[in-house]
């Protein structure tokens, strides 16, 4: 039984995959470990460089795109380690970072999970913890109060702006690029929700360890660089549209119905701010990206509806 099985799950990031893996290879020195890569059906040659590079690594190779959640609970289910890190194909882990981490959880038989400190690739601190979400949080989001007084523990209270990252703290959910997480918690909550295909799965998980008591544990002693975004920028107004679509999933199964419903007046709410008085920012003064993210914003109030 190996300490930790390290499970990268990858869609169309040949590169960004090979780098991860290497990290992992020269990094992680004391602990036992296995790898598996589940493949959402990629056609950049990210199958073949695995088998020819890395013919240690155990390779699921999905016929379809099957989502991050249900790809992540394919190998949970053939997975043997003590603990299950799940990684993100873009998040390349540094020295002894896997190894401490694994020295940090046998330390904390409390924790159910843990995360590093994340670091973007230039060295700036990458906020990583999260409150649960709520129709306050969310409203707050839609009003850009939020980024309005990031310090304020109210205002920021979703993304936790008002708090430094630098100290060890039990936090309500931690970002899915790094998750190290207890195969005990595992057994007793079971593994993702597959209804989610990709976002709001790492926040329903941690929901649902933390309703069983478990504590979810942020260490910034430890790092680990993360591009964000690696995979999903190869569709990314798909992927913004399927953010909210995730997020409507996570309030009506966890909050019900009719949370789920003024989720989707908070949010429709937020587009029509951003389609109309926020055209001149967007179509105006902003770069070629920020205009599609203006369009992004139409598709998002059409389909919202069906969500």
């Amino acid at each position: 039984m190996p300490d930790v099985s390290i499970i990268i799950v990858n869609w169309n990031g040949k590169d960004l995959l090979r780098k991860c893996l290497e990290h992992v290879q020269t990094t992680v020195q004391q602990t036992t470990y296995e790898v598996i890569v589940v493949d959402n059906a990629s056609d950049d040659g990210s199958q073949d460089m695995v088998k020819q590079d890395f013919p240690e690594v155990k390779l699921i190779e999905n016929a379809e795109n099957a989502g991050f959640a249900r790809a992540n609970n394919q190998a949970m289910a053939i997975s043997q380690g003590r603990y299950v890190l799940l990684l993100n194909s873009d998040a390349f882990v540094l020295e002894h970072t896997v190894d401490k981490m694994v020295e940090f959880m046998d330390s904390h038989p409390e924790a159910g999970m843990s995360a590093c400190k994340l670091l973007y690739e230039d060295g700036r601190l990458q906020p990583s913890c999260y409150a649960f979400p709520s129709l306050k949080t969310e409203l707050y989001t839609a009003f850009q109060l939020d980024k309005l007084f990031p310090r304020s523990r109210e205002f920021g209270k979703y993304l936790m702006t008002w708090w430094d990252f630098a100290d060890v703290r039990d936090v309500d959910a931690v970002m899915g690029a790094f998750m190290l997480v207890r195969r005990e918690a595992i057994d007793q909550v079971g593994g993702m929700d597959e209804r989610y295909f990709m976002y709001s799965e790492e926040m329903d998980w941690c929901y649902r360890i933390k309703q069983r008591g478990w504590k979810i544990l942020y260490n910034p002693s430890l790092q680990t660089v993360h591009l964000w975004g690696g995979s999903s920028k190869n569709a990314p107004v798909e992927m913004f549209l399927q953010l909210y679509r995730s997020k409507v999933t996570f309030f009506r199964k966890n909050y019900g119905r009719l949370s789920a419903s003024l989720l989707k007046l908070i949010i429709g709410t937020g587009c029509l701010l951003r389609i109309g008085p926020g055209l001149l920012y967007y179509r105006w003064l902003a770069d070629p990206g920020q205009r599609n993210k203006h369009r992004a914003f139409q598709k998002l109030l059409r389909a919202l509806p069906a969500y």
